[in-house]
């Protein structure tokens, strides 16, 4: 048996330590029922379960993201790579990417276009991503979902924890300890200029 206070108070008969919970007005639960004897803490139950519902909202990871990127089937080449930059940015943070190929007018006709696309950008991102989605058509769009690999993201992020200890140090001379003082912007002198109408000898 322990009480409220964490204190071990011994072997006990249960109707004896519910009067005791009773007398300090909380409540006597069984914290170890397979123990031999089980043992019982006198606790204020309900401020318990909301302490324990607490933890466990703390615990939980914030959800992943679904972001989405549209392309065309006739997308140039430069616009694809910018768009396969973006969603690598994703990937490395962890999210899911909803690439959206979207036909217009007769362009739905030539599904086959769409489908390369598609598969090139998955290409461009098979390093950081597997497809969980593969390209389904579904009306005048084609859809793709792109899964983040397992520990994606550490790369770029350690690569970013570098770069903020690099910017963190000073920047030295040559090895002599003393930090280089910012560089100012010479300004030329300024001519003398004669006084107006100052008499001359």
């Amino acid at each position: 048996m322990i009480d409220d206070e964490g204190g071990q108070l011994g072997i006990m008969q249960s109707r004896q330590a519910l009067n005791l919970a009773k007398e300090k007005g909380l409540d006597l639960v069984m914290v170890s029922p397979t123990a031999v004897p089980p043992v019982c803490k006198i606790i204020d139950y309900g401020k318990h379960k909301y302490l324990e519902g607490k933890l466990g909202k703390d615990k939980k990871k914030p959800g992943q993201e679904l972001k989405g990127i549209k392309i065309s089937p006739r997308i140039a080449e430069h616009d694809l790579q910018t768009n396969v930059t973006k969603a690598r940015r994703f990937l490395e943070d962890g999210d899911k990417v909803k690439v959206t190929c979207m036909f217009r007018a007769r362009e739905v006709t030539h599904p086959e276009l769409g489908t390369q696309r598609l598969a090139k950008f998955a290409e461009m991102c098979a390093d950081l991503a597997t497809t969980e989605r593969t390209p389904t058509l579904d009306g005048r769009m084609m859809i793709m979902v792109l899964l983040p690999k397992p520990g994606a993201g550490t790369k770029k992020k350690d690569a970013k924890d570098q770069d903020k200890q690099d910017r963190g140090k000073a920047v030295q001379d040559h090895g002599n300890g003393q930090d280089n003082a910012p560089e100012v912007a010479q300004q030329p002198p300024v001519p003398a200029q004669e006084e107006v109408g100052a008499p001359t000898a």
